[in-house]
């Protein structure tokens, strides 16, 4: 390369970079935060920042969560970037600027910068969780409930064959309550005394219950086990702060709640327990033993979408997680308790605000098959035009879940609910 081309090749990497971070500082134009749950002019303004799909009510947001525009029209900009840089910018500035991206998650989310690295979604992180931890020997057991994702139970049950353990599972009690679930995790351990690690939910995808984490992380480490905490949901629908939950071992995503594009998640291990994860596969040598990214390797990743975890941060801090929370409860409250009572309907999560937020599922009493399930999520968008997705592998049968966004409105929730009363 000559002078002239070396210097236009070095004044693109540094546009690009400077694009990079610009873009990602950039808020985008915000009501002011803190609205009360019930405030329609704002979230009605909230909502019109959101392309929606047209002649359908969208109640199942627990897959992953739409980009709000501004998120989309970053992602847009920065991976037209990357592609214009390439490697002058992926060699180049690429890594500083998620240095700094990681440092303002690390802050939201109440831990240190070193103890969390990025993946391509909480799956991954969980699964390089399950499959690098070494501290179990033959004999030793692993537990998980049924509320459990399917992949991180199927990672429990792959321990057998890799390390001669023992899988245990068992079923999270119904009606559930606050206590009642701490002590359905104290009698599980106790049952099994051979736990050396238990999987543990923070929002079930089955049926959106809300454990408590503190609690049972506290009774679990009292019994010398370890907890793999499964934080998908949690992070963007809660307002909590990871380090005050205490689980050494998390995986998370940003494209569900935090409005990310596909592909971002993290993983966080607590400094003083890094050992207890293994290297991934393809990190060699001793190089990097105290560094967390040595303990997972995605390869080429997509660098637009990591980029745009800036933009999704700005709009998800713009709105407030607290809000958000709330926001999302009021709606959920809005359906779920009408039925609450109703002898025709099962909810399948308490009224109890500890214990919910955004997601819940109900099936239509007596029918718990999942051919049942699937033909009332299908009559709910063929006949109302609303679209929830059927649940199952909850121990009293399937469901069918539902998941406003904070894009959704009351109006949309009523014909839910006039849906559910025609078809009881």
């Amino acid at each position: 390369m000559d002078k002239l081309n070396r210097r236009e090749a070095m004044g693109l990497a540094a546009g690009a970079a400077a694009l990079a971070v610009t873009a990602g500082n950039a808020r985008a134009a915000m009501p002011s935060p803190g609205a009360l749950p019930t405030d329609t002019s704002y979230w009605r303004s909230i909502a019109a920042q959101y392309d929606l799909p047209p002649n359908v009510v969208q109640l199942e947001n627990g897959n992953w969560g739409a980009m709000a525009r501004p998120v989309t029209e970053a992602y847009a900009r920065k991976l037209d970037m990357v592609n214009r840089a390439t490697s002058l910018y992926s060699r180049g500035d690429f890594w500083p600027d998620l240095m700094k991206l990681r440092a303002r998650a690390a802050a939201i989310l109440g831990v240190q910068p070193d103890e969390i690295a990025f993946t391509r979604g909480a799956t991954e992180s969980l699964l390089t969780l399950i499959g690098g931890y070494n501290r179990l020997r033959p004999g030793d057991q692993v537990l998980f409930a049924d509320l459990d994702y399917d992949s991180m139970q199927a990672g429990f049950r792959w321990m057998r064959d890799r390390r001669g353990v023992e899988p245990v599972s068992f079923a999270i009690p119904e009606p559930a309550t606050y206590q009642g679930l701490i002590d359905a995790y104290a009698r599980a351990l106790d049952a099994h005394p051979r736990t050396r690690l238990m999987l543990l939910t923070h929002v079930g995808h089955r049926t959106g219950l809300v454990m408590p984490v503190k609690e049972i992380v506290a009774l679990a480490k009292a019994r010398g086990v370890d907890v793999i905490l499964d934080a998908a949901h949690s992070w963007g629908q809660l307002d909590f702060d990871l380090a005050s939950l205490d689980a050494d071992f998390v995986g998370l995503t940003c494209q569900k709640w935090i409005g990310a594009p596909i592909g971002v998640g993290i993983l966080y291990i607590r400094k003083s327990r890094l050992d207890a994860i293994d290297h991934a596969m393809g990190v060699e040598g001793d190089g990097g033993r105290d560094d967390i990214n040595s303990r997972i390797h995605t390869g080429t990743a997509n660098f637009g979408a990591f980029l745009a975890l800036a933009d999704a941060l700005d709009f998800h801090e713009g709105i407030g997680v607290r809000a958000k929370e709330q926001r999302l409860r009021h709606l959920r409250d809005r359906w779920a308790e009408t039925f609450r009572e109703d002898p025709k309907v099962e909810i399948l999560t308490p009224a109890d605000p500890r214990l919910t937020c955004a997601l819940t599922s109900f099936r239509l009493r007596g029918q718990t098959s999942i051919a049942q399930n699937k033909a009332l999520a299908n009559r709910l968008l063929e006949q109302f035009r609303i679209f929830t997705v059927h649940r199952d592998g909850v121990a009293s049968g399937a469901c069918v879940r539902v998941t406003p966004g904070i894009f959704t409105s009351e109006d949309e929730i009523d014909r839910l609910i006039g849906a559910i009363k025609s078809l009881r």
